[in-house]
């Protein structure tokens, strides 16, 4: 029988194709969004399913979520600032949405007679930093803390051992790799899982939280220069420019199709073995950056531009992080299905018929104006 369920930030990326799978598989959807003007510039998209039922309102405000919390049995909570780069100068921002917002609903939830059966969190590989590495000369596996640009200069781009200067490995980073880095964004999604998790035992309801890597698709934002690199590359190229990539290049991302996320969250909510559990939901597939943008140029028919590599740093990136997606596999039966080149192709499709603003140079200057870009 179907569920009645809440979708916060439901009219965004993510949480949209959420809201279409749990309605196909016959449950009740209310979503409640903000419409940011930043993720939304033209207002309420036309994709949203029109069997669910839209409110317009804001997490942070407790009246609106209150209401919107009445008779549902089952939360999903997407809404959420998004972006590490934005993030380290609109910190109160940044704090008021992600840890306010996730507070608000933890204390509407505990102070109701009937509990929710499941809440459901999107979190962040952010919280990583770095990711899991080996040290070559004895295979000892080691963290590393975000890179300075001393450090880059002294050694170049990629981590090193601390103790004997060698260049690291990355491998797969599990669940249990500790939470090392110190961007706002991250920290806020920490603080999100921490709370939930805290407060869902306390509570006495069951709390998943999928730790996102980089999701792409139809439907993401192509103006908003602070989330989804494909994004941004993909609005450079459709201009007949070359996407800016940072470093040499050579950085790698594990990049995660939305429709492999949207069964993660499907598996998740069915599942009571993932009960209190954090999941890694990634492809487990390094991918370079610039190798990326060389792909999309290709699909798009412009293999004539080439990416700008411009050799600079922006504080707080690191070099790389990959799933291991191994505790998923177990709990949840995961296995991503999308092809890389596939889902691609499906976003350059999106893209087509998508709003679009290329606004990526006023991004890098607000950046560059606060000494966050070298």
């Amino acid at each position: 029988m179907g569920k009645k369920v809440l979708v916060t930030g439901g009219l965004g990326f993510i949480g949209s194709f959420v809201t279409d799978r749990l309605i196909t598989d016959g449950h009740q959807v209310r979503i409640l969004d903000n419409l940011d003007p930043q993720v939304h510039p033209e207002g309420a998209p036309a994709y949203v399913d029109r069997d669910a039922e839209v409110r317009i309102g804001d997490v942070r405000d407790r009246s609106v979520l209150s209401a919107a919390l009445e008779d549902i049995e089952v939360v999903i909570h997407c809404a959420a600032a998004v972006g590490v780069a934005q993030s380290l100068y609109r910190v109160h921002h940044y704090v008021d949405v992600n840890v306010t917002g996730t507070a608000l609903l933890l204390e509407l939830l505990a102070q109701r007679n009937e509990r929710p059966e499941k809440l459901l969190v999107f979190t962040s590989m952010t919280g990583y930093g770095e990711g899991v590495y080996r040290r070559p000369s004895d295979g000892r596996l080691m963290r590393v803390g975000i890179r300075s640009e001393e450090g880059i200069h002294r050694f170049g781009w990629e981590p090193v051992c601390p103790e004997t200067n060698e260049v690291l490995e990355p491998i797969l980073t599990p669940e249990d790799a500790a939470p090392l880095a110190r961007n706002v964004y991250a920290l806020t999604k920490r603080y999100q899982e921490e709370l939930a998790l805290s407060l869902g035992q306390v509570y006495g309801f069951p709390v998943v939280c999928l730790r996102l890597f980089n999701v792409y698709g139809p439907r993401q934002s192509l103006s908003n220069p602070y989330t989804g690199v494909l994004a941004i590359f993909l609005s450079k190229l459709r201009a007949g420019q070359a996407p800016v990539v940072y470093e040499d290049g050579r950085q790698t991302r594990d990049f995660v199709s939305v429709h492999d996320v949207v069964d993660a969250a499907v598996s998740a909510l069915q599942s009571p073995e993932a009960d209190g559990r954090v999941l890694n939901i990634g492809s487990g597939i390094p991918r370079r950056i610039a190798d990326c943008a060389r792909v999309l140029a290709r699909l798009m028919g412009r293999d004539d531009i080439e990416p700008l590599v411009n050799h600079q740093f922006r504080k707080g990136d690191i070099r790389h992080c990959t799933a291991d997606t191994r505790r998923a596999v177990r709990l949840l039966g995961y296995s991503p299905r999308t092809a890389w080149e596939t889902g691609l192709a499906e976003l350059i499709e999106w893209a087509h018929s998508a709003p679009t603003a290329d606004r990526f140079d006023q991004a890098e200057r607000e950046l560059r104006e606060r000494g966050l870009v070298r």
